[in-house]
């Protein structure tokens, strides 16, 4: 008799999506959005392209990649928000951090990701793009 299909065993089909894998920021100051990412999020330099410039961070499982030299919303090109896994998630903590670096979040929420409902905060980085710190989920995401 074959093995019963378990999640461990079960073979994903193909191009099956599997979560965030990078992001793309048109940034003015290239100098400070490195600065802000490695001392905020605690990203790091993982590789640097000279033509086209791209400074590519690394966050976690994920990149963040920075271009240099166009507003964020300049010719249309807008991002709302991404959003960063953060765990454990503790709200006291992620406040002082972010005041040391002279942000104030906005307030603590239960939003929807990836993973489901939980707790999550907003600030902006130099350029005024939206980023969301998102906490581990206490509610299941929704089966659709």
């Amino acid at each position: 008799m074959a093995a019963p299909m378990t999640r461990k065993n079960k073979a994903a089909p193909p191009n099956t999506v599997l979560g965030l894998d990078h992001l793309v920021l048109r940034v003015t100051d290239l100098a400070a959005s490195i600065d802000f990412y490695e001392k905020v999020l605690g990203a790091r330099i993982e590789r640097e392209l000279q033509t086209p410039r791209i400074v590519q961070l690394r966050i976690g499982e994920s990149l963040l990649d920075l271009v240099p030299g166009r507003k964020p919303r300049e010719k249309g090109i807008n991002l709302d928000h991404f959003a960063v896994q953060v765990a454990p998630f503790d709200p006291a903590a992620l406040k002082r951090r972010l005041a040391r670096y002279g942000i104030e979040p906005g307030d603590v929420k239960e939003r929807y990701g990836a993973a489901g409902y939980g707790p999550s905060i907003y600030f902006a980085d130099p350029d005024g793009n939206m980023v969301e710190l998102k906490g581990p989920a206490v509610r299941p995401r929704i089966r659709g």
